[in-house]
């Protein structure tokens, strides 16, 4: 029989706070800015921030509609205050045409995932970040400062969009403070007496 070799259970990398807004403020074109913005702000996945429509943000509920995210299921998620601020003063100084919040240069198109790619790497390097930082990490970040602040993680399952709950259990390994918070069993037993 053939044997497979078990791939490593690797940890999502996830940028501080203040590395999150180091990031934001090196990102020079405002579309990207508000584009990434909307990927952390809303723990979205670059393929489903790339494809919002303007009809999807709707101010008044404060939530943005995600269509056909991953298995083309439907989700809303949180608008922030200043996410919608950030929108629009995007929305402002661009005044995009057509359906698509983020238009590529021909306006009947959604900016393509790999140009968000492209304008995030040189980002990360105007902002001296040494980390590895992909959109994708940016949702992870997303997740973990939610789980940080004590938000459920089923209604961070939903936020995200996933199937199954094991899938969002894995931000539970990488939050920093759930970690240090959890009483070590050395702590919490008697001290043995010395004779």
């Amino acid at each position: 029989p053939v044997v497979r070799a078990r791939t490593p259970d690797r940890l999502p990398v996830v940028l501080s706070r203040a590395e999150v807004e180091r990031l934001l403020a090196a990102v020079e074109a405002i579309k990207f800015r508000a584009l990434f913005m909307t990927t952390y702000g809303a723990g979205l996945r670059i393929s489903e921030a790339c494809s919002l429509c303007i009809a999807d943000i709707d101010s008044e509920r404060n939530v943005i509609r995600v269509q056909d995210g991953k298995r083309r299921r439907d989700r809303y998620v949180m608008l922030s205050r200043r996410l919608l601020s950030m929108l629009r003063e995007y929305w402002k100084r661009e005044r995009p045409s057509g359906p698509w919040l983020f238009p590529a240069r021909k306006p009947e198109q959604p900016i393509h995932p790999d140009q968000a790619r492209i304008a995030l790497k040189k980002a990360v390097a105007a902002a001296g970040l040494t980390k590895p930082v992909t959109p994708h990490i940016l949702r992870h970040t997303f997740a973990t400062h939610l789980l940080e602040a004590g938000t459920d993680i089923r209604v961070i399952q939903v936020l995200l969009g996933h199937a199954s709950i094991r899938s969002t259990t894995r931000y539970t390994r990488v939050s920093g403070p759930h970690i240090a918070q959890t009483k070590s069993p050395l702590d919490t037993n008697v001290p043995v007496r010395r004779r």
